[in-house]
């Protein structure tokens, strides 16, 4: 009999990975909208894919989702969780994973815990100042980052949900930790115009956001994860993708050939490249 599986997040950046493929590995998808109560929903579900947008109910959401998971039996949870979460990271979301985690640890459910590090999804808001100036602006220094592809941990979420996967804590990277200048230089071969590498000094961060239209939290939230990045915190790369997948994690120019949309890119850089 073929699995069900309730996702919730399922338009998110891993979620809209993650729902094509549970389809193909013939699994009953159940797509679980976070207004909606979730008890009905888990009725005759055999796993549960747990994540929610980094907003201020998240842990109260998710721990909800949790109790009402293990009320009804259900056989696993695949937690999204993030690389660094830790209680009292002053990185909010990370504590809020950190928060969801243990209280996932206080229940007896199965639970793969999914820590994927710094998102190639998360260049995508820059895409509008790299076709306009040329630019990439982020306040990383020499930061190097083994950031990963969502579709790769759709990937390992898949196979959290319907293998046999130990219950755990999986630490997800790329393939290789890289600079910010060398996202530049990707971004120039798949938008075909140079784009340079911009240091933002760290003061300047929060203001230059805010400026731009981010709420202030989310523009401080931003500084502190690249304070971490800076000190290195996510620099070591790991195998934990291709031991749940059985493939290695994709390059950063792979995911910028797949998602920047031909607005972004420059016809003539194409054509003379």
């Amino acid at each position: 009999m073929n699995s069900t599986v309730l996702v919730t997040a399922a338009t998110g950046t891993v979620g809209r990975h993650l729902v094509p493929q549970l389809l193909d590995r013939r699994t009953q998808v159940r797509v679980h909208d976070r207004s909606r109560p979730i008890a009905p929903q888990l009725s005759g579900v055999d796993a549960v894919f747990l994540a929610c947008p980094n907003v201020g109910e998240q842990v109260a959401y998710e721990c909800a989702v949790v109790d009402a998971a293990a009320a009804a039996g259900i056989g696993r949870i695949v937690k999204l969780s993030a690389r660094g979460a830790r209680l009292g990271s002053r990185v909010a979301f990370w504590d809020w994973h950190a928060q969801i985690e243990r209280h996932l640890a206080d229940l007896d459910v199965p639970a793969v815990v999914l820590r994927p590090g710094f998102s190639m999804a998360n260049l995508l808001g820059q895409l509008d100042t790299v076709r306009d100036h040329g630019v990439l602006p982020v306040p990383a220094g020499d930061a190097r980052v083994a950031m990963i592809d969502p579709a790769d941990v759709a990937a390992c979420a898949t196979a959290g949900l319907l293998d046999a996967v130990p219950p755990g804590c999986y630490e997800l990277t790329g393939a290789a930790a890289i600079g910010f200048a060398e996202v530049a230089a990707a971004l120039t071969a798949v938008v075909g115009r140079e784009v340079a590498f911009v240091d933002v000094p760290p003061e300047q961060a929060v203001p230059a956001m805010i400026a731009n239209g981010l709420p202030a939290f989310a523009a401080a939230q931003i500084s502190h994860v690249f304070t971490e990045l800076r000190a290195g915190a996510q620099r070591e790369v790991t195998t934990e993708v291709q031991r749940l997948t059985g493939c290695r994690p994709g390059s950063l120019v792979r995911f910028l050939a797949r998602v920047v949309p031909a607005e972004h890119r420059s016809d003539v850089g194409s054509r003379s490249a």
